[in-house]
């Protein structure tokens, strides 16, 4: 690998992007709602990306907002294809324009585009594509409802220039206000039917791939907060402790949804550090315990984290990430924490950090930290994000059957035949012999000060403190083997290489796909297990021409600390920091840029 030095690309403002989207799918819709926070942007965009998906099209659904309850610029968009979505785009097809603030996503109207909108209650002309003008508010009242329904008018608009299958919608007001008056129900479905008849009305000939068929069966639409829940499930995780915090609290609310079910202590906690505490309590005593948080919280829990590994407790802590420092931005995306969450903490101590790719992966990943948990006695912390956490995408039903849950605990029966129980034996793995307190065969004490291999406070710093030091430590090594290689995408022979790690995969995958069309031949090296990072996984660098590592971050924390632990500096880097997810148009215009003055 060429080590030159070439300036970083940093992405701090969005530009103006091209209009022209490469088709990668035969289907390939973008449709966006945008609009103030309170005028039902989720609800609607929630309602559409269900129904798509109960057809069985492929869905990727993402939302932009702002930290506030009213007012501001907020937007959700959602994208369909016929093959699963990576990622989002910025070319938008259909864009429903709920305030005169829209104007900010003129420059994402691709050139057959169609702008739904009400002229009576805004200026906004985006002076491209085709403007579908439907009085939203007078054609609900028209139509048996009131002007709060005037977004049901915009629903049906939508489906009606697709050719959709309206019913589908329709099944889903049954089933979202079935709380609601029959007469409400009614009201809704007969004001979406308008709606769809005014754009059939309106537009002939449909300008994108009409939508009147099936794409299979229907498919689950979840995120990735709730997929991380329900990984948590599977691994047998009976409590979780937290206090709510953007983007993280959604694992938090989904348990609460389940506890009954699943026998779930869920526990909202007064503050941060309660709540791990609370969770290691809960592991001392034989439960596999979690908390979830983000970069501010994590904070307060970092003393927590070195309890954690002093008395070799495990427990799971996910930090859903967004833009520090301190409260930031709340509710926009980043992969700020990387480098704060494999260092923070008091001494030195092994552990363990993934960083999922993808829903699906968030769930198997969310299980894997339960086991490494148990097997090492340490923390292990999932890097999710905000983009992660608040996208909805379709996706298979997970492969549960396939998963063995690994408790590494002794059971009465094999403490019996130990005659001298240590809890903090002295072992070649570094990992020692884990009895739970109570039981009526072995001593377990565990404190926080250094300690002997019985848990008894020591302060013997001739012999037990470095024995006891580098018996934690030697964890790494079988941690080491557990981290998997890289997903590598692209042609095998490729020269150009794009890195990235956690949830930039899909515009990774995407952009190397468009560059590959392009005839650049890229390829694509991506981590989901961050640290420890195994230098054995990075031999593609001493063959590659051209490396360069794509971050949601400013400092480029990920090509650090792959310099740190093979001594390859890579200077080319894709840095964005705004607080947006990467899009696979972005990535290829800055790609090109640095291929340029490579």
């Amino acid at each position: 690998m060429k080590n030159r030095a070439v300036p970083f690309v940093q992405i701090s403002l969005p530009g103006i992007i091209s209009c022209d989207k490469i088709k990668l799918m035969n289907v390939d819709i973008t449709i966006k709602i945008a609009g103030e926070a309170g005028q039902g942007l989720q609800t609607m965009g929630q309602l559409l990306a269900k129904a798509f998906s109960r057809a069985g099209w492929c869905v990727f659904a993402n939302q932009v907002l702002q930290s506030r309850i009213r007012g501001g610029h907020n937007w959700f968009q959602i994208r369909i294809a016929d093959s699963p979505v990576p990622a989002h785009s910025d070319a938008t097809d259909i864009l429903i324009a709920l305030d005169d603030e829209s104007a900010y996503h003129t420059r994402e109207l691709s050139k057959s585009s169609i702008t739904i909108l009400d002229s009576s209650l805004i200026k906004y002309n985006p002076q491209r594509g085709l403007i579908l003008d439907i009085p939203f508010e007078k054609t609900a009242k028209e139509n048996g409802g009131n002007k709060l329904m005037g977004n049901a008018v915009a629903l049906g608009a939508v489906l009606g220039i697709l050719e959709y299958d309206i019913n589908i919608l329709f099944g889903l007001l049954r089933e979202g206000f079935q709380d609601k008056n029959p007469e409400v129900v009614q009201a809704n479905i007969q004001v979406a039917q308008a709606g769809y008849n005014l754009a059939c009305q309106k537009i002939k000939g449909n300008k994108f791939s009409p939508l009147n068929r099936t794409n299979g069966a229907a498919k689950m639409l979840i995120n990735a907060s709730e997929a991380v829940a329900l990984g948590a499930l599977a691994a047998g995780c009976k409590f979780i402790s937290a206090y709510p915090m953007s983007p993280s609290t959604g694992i938090m609310t989904y348990l609460a949804s389940k506890a009954k079910e699943f026998n779930l202590i869920v526990e909202q906690s007064e503050d941060e550090i309660a709540s791990i505490n609370m969770a290691l309590g809960a592991s001392y005593a034989g439960v596999r315990a979690m908390t979830a948080t983000s970069g501010g919280g994590f904070a307060l829990m970092v003393e927590g984290l070195s309890l954690s590994a002093m008395t070799e407790t495990p427990i799971v802590i996910v930090d859903a990430q967004r833009p520090g420092p301190a409260t930031g931005l709340p509710t926009r995306t980043a992969q700020e924490d990387l480098e704060y969450v494999i260092y923070s903490g008091g001494g030195e101590s092994p552990r363990a950090v993934v960083a999922p790719l993808s829903i699906e992966d968030a769930f198997y990943l969310t299980f894997k930290a339960f086991n490494l948990a148990d097997k090492y006695q340490i923390p292990v912390i999932i890097l999710s994000d905000q983009l992660l956490a608040d996208s909805y995408v379709t996706v298979d039903s997970f492969d549960v059957e396939s998963l063995k849950i690994e408790r590494h605990i002794l059971s009465d029966e094999q403490l019996k035949d130990i005659k001298d129980y240590k809890r903090y034996r002295l072992t070649e793995s570094g990992i020692s012999p884990r009895a739970l307190p109570g039981n009526p065969y072995g001593l377990v004490v565990a404190d926080s000060d250094e300690h002997d291999e019985e848990g008894h406070i020591t302060e013997d710093v001739d012999w037990t403190r470095p024995e006891m030091v580098k018996k934690r430590n030697r964890k790494t090594t079988g941690l080491l083997k557990e981290m998997s290689a890289p997903i590598r995408y692209g042609p095998a022979e490729a020269k150009n290489i794009l890195i990235g790690w956690g949830s930039s995969y899909g515009a990774l995958k995407e952009a190397v796909d468009i560059l590959n069309l392009e005839k650049e031949k890229v390829s694509l090296a991506h981590f989901n297990q961050v640290w420890p990072l195994n230098k054995e996984y990075f031999g593609f660098l001493d063959t590659a021409e051209f490396v360069c590592v794509a971050e949601n971050n400013f400092r480029g924390q990920f090509a650090h600390l792959i310099t740190a632990q093979t001594g390859k500096v890579i200077p080319n880097r894709i840095n964005k920091f705004n607080g947006l997810a990467f899009t696979a148009q972005e990535i290829v215009e800055e790609y090109k840029k640095l291929k340029c003055a490579f």
